[in-house]
């Protein structure tokens, strides 16, 4: 399938209702708002399809493309891995004038030679990007060829930045996986509980705080797609017997084709605030259960579910007298703008707004659902917009991504960061009382008070102005 025509494809997505909502004219347009020329702020096709599978962690991911492309994209998602560090090594081939000129064709092979002959990987994943694409480099037909030589999966991701925006790279980063390694291997074995989780990255090790849970279950995680996942895994999840979705924004393709090439089920939950990840819990109970596994496995999940939230709640307590109202401003999207609305409720905190830029028609539903029908989401709030509202004092700490953590910074409010560059995991139980003590932490910081009261020179301006007055 051309790369046009896989564009098409994933903008027709059965799986996403918001797009199905369209007619035929609007949905060929696509569901995101397209980038313009030099603007790079919000990352671009490229850029979405590597943070997808960069956290694949023993595989070699080769970027064909200047070696700003690399740059670029390297590291912006703080994914953490149990086993091998390979994803953590920047691959480009780093195109040239030459290259421009003559084709960049031989240079990628030379490259994918070189990375097989001195990593020794279990696949290379090839990600295409603008100038290439421009010149028409045939990496398919050279990630074949390459295949065929080395005796190694090499796996081309056409997702040339021009293409469209970062979701839409998300997209075809999970086409590319689909069409290439899902279904390639077999697992050593299966047993009635194994399941995939589809859109979770592993953000500050976050899945490192689900996976005792489950593994205390029973519950074996087939593979994650992608967070801290090895090649193998992936290429044998579909053998999985159900699949939880964890971010449909991004990778609702891959659950739904998996369902209907596999039959495997899913549904899509969250692991944030004490109430939802308890709901995951049990969902993914009541889906392995309807096919195959053990009926006993509920009463042991709504066991283990009420020891947690009992051990939660009271490590939650000393907080809520703290945090009772006080107001917050969520800018984020996708699956956080609904997640972390109901884990923040939960603690008494206040939400004065939640960004809904990068949600879906669902999420937007899901927000409803937990604030009412006053609630105030924001489709795209200006810095200058965020500012007024943070020195208005319209509301005590902004949790968003670290593009705007200036914008607090300037008006002299807290900021907590709730997007991939964060450094803490709010997933989980655990990751909840660690949520809500950095928001506490952030509004007792005995610094706001300080840098809010004037500077010893503009009081003394002050003073002698009133002396003046009073004079």
């Amino acid at each position: 399938m051309s790369l046009s025509n896989k564009i098409q494809d994933v903008f027709n997505e059965p799986g996403c209702g918001k797009n199905q909502g369209k007619q035929e004219k609007e949905r060929k347009k696509g569901c995101t708002k397209q980038l313009q020329p030099g603007a790079a702020a919000g990352g671009c096709a490229f850029d979405g399809a590597k943070i997808a599978l960069q956290p694949i962690t023993d595989v070699a991911h080769l970027v064909h493309g200047p070696i700003a492309c690399e740059g670029h994209s390297w590291d912006n998602r703080g994914t953490k891995s149990s086993g091998s560090r390979l994803y953590r090594t920047g691959f480009t081939t780093d195109i040239n004038e030459h290259d421009v000129v003559f084709g960049g064709e031989k240079h990628l092979y030379r490259a994918i030679k070189e990375i097989i002959e001195k990593y020794n990987p279990p696949a290379v994943f090839v990600y295409q990007t603008c100038v290439p694409a421009m010149i028409g480099d045939d990496i398919e037909s050279v990630c074949r060829a390459a295949s065929q030589k080395f005796g190694k999966p090499v796996i081309p991701v056409n997702s040339p930045g021009f293409v469209g925006a970062k979701n839409l790279g998300n997209k075809l980063a999970g086409e590319a996986i689909l069409d290439h390694v899902i279904g390639t291997e077999e697992p050593e074995y299966t047993t009635p509980y194994d399941i995939n989780i589809i859109g979770e990255y592993n953000l500050s090790g976050e899945l490192w705080q689900v996976k005792p849970l489950l593994d205390e279950l029973g519950i074996r995680i087939l593979a994650c797609i992608s967070g801290d996942a090895r090649y193998r895994e992936v290429a044998s999840s579909h053998r999985a017997r159900a699949a939880m979705m964890v971010c449909s924004k991004a990778m609702i393709n891959i659950a739904r084709k998996m369902e209907e090439r596999y039959g495997i089920p899913f549904f899509e939950g969250s692991f944030y605030g004490v109430g939802d990840m308890s709901d995951s819990l049990r969902q993914i109970a009541r889906l392995l259960v309807s096919r195959g596994a053990p009926e006993e496995l509920v009463a042991r999940t709504e066991a283990v579910v009420a020891r947690e939230e009992a051990r939660a709640w009271q490590r939650l307590e000393p907080y809520k007298a703290r945090l009772e109202g006080k107001r917050v401003l969520l800018i984020t999207g996708g699956v956080k703008s609904w997640s972390v609305v109901a884990a923040l409720q939960e603690v008494g905190l206040e939400i004065v707004g939640t960004s809904v830029k990068k949600s879906t028609k669902e999420d937007k539903e899901r927000i409803k659902e937990i604030m009412g029908d006053d609630a105030h989401m924001i489709d795209d709030m200006t810095p200058r917009e965020m500012y007024k509202v943070l020195k208005e004092a319209r509301a005590d700490i902004m949790l968003s991504g670290g593009r705007t953590q200036f914008v607090a910074l300037k008006a002299k409010m807290p900021w907590l960061d709730i997007n991939q560059e964060r450094h803490h995991a709010y997933a989980g139980y655990e990751g909840m009382v660690e949520l809500v003590g950095e928001i506490d932490k952030s509004l007792s910081n005995p610094v706001w008070e300080q840098v809010r009261r004037p500077a010893p020179w503009e009081r003394a301006a002050q003073d002698a102005a009133g002396m003046i007055r009073a004079a």
